[in-house]
């Protein structure tokens, strides 16, 4: 029997960012991953303004697209084994409904899952400055087991590009999800 893919479920929502959400949705299939999407209307707003993408070519990025009011899908259910999560990018919006553990829509319904069944759950938020709302739900995020990952930019490889920029925090995440191939640049010490 062939072996089943990794799957990976990947949320997108509507924080600026969606650069790291098509750039993860391209490297994880180069991966031959299993991915399962959900965007939020806002994070669709967000692909759409940002980088020009419909919901149609977002979507085939992707194995496995849902809509967000979806609550009956697959990745709704621990059942459904699934390797990670990551949110990118992660509204705070999105990162308050998870720290509370409110699932009321399928995208914080998989993290929700993703939390209970102990998977690697990683959240790129979006926000500067952090209130202390923002920083109170990072930290309950963080003590349930899910990873809180900011895309700030690495500079010590000096980048030349925004591309560069990308690549390198999305590599970053490939790697935290157990990637193994995942290349970010690491610091050799000076």
């Amino acid at each position: 029997m062939p072996a089943v893919p990794a799957r990976v479920v990947v949320g997108v929502t509507g924080a600026t960012g969606a650069a790291y959400a098509v750039r993860l949705l391209e490297r994880l299939r180069a991966e031959k991953r299993e991915i399962h999407l959900v965007v939020s209307a806002a994070g669709m707003l967000s692909v759409h303004h940002e980088l020009g993408l419909d919901r149609k070519a977002l979507e085939e990025l992707a194995d496995v697209a849902y809509h967000p009011a979806d609550v009956g899908a697959a990745i709704a259910s621990g059942s459904f084994a699934t390797d990670a999560m990551v949110i990118a990018p992660c509204s705070m919006k999105t990162l308050a409904a998870v720290a509370h553990g409110l699932s009321d829509n399928l995208l914080t319904r998989a993290a929700d899952v993703t939390l209970k069944e102990r998977r690697r759950l990683v959240l790129m938020v979006r926000e500067t400055p952090f209130n202390l709302a923002h920083l109170r739900n990072m930290t309950a995020v963080t003590e349930m087991g899910g990873v809180i990952f900011p895309p700030l930019p690495a500079f010590y490889h000096r980048p030349q590009s925004i591309d560069e920029l990308v690549n390198d925090t999305v590599e970053r995440v490939l790697a935290l999800i157990g990637v193994d191939t995942a290349a970010p640049k690491p610091w050799s010490g000076l």
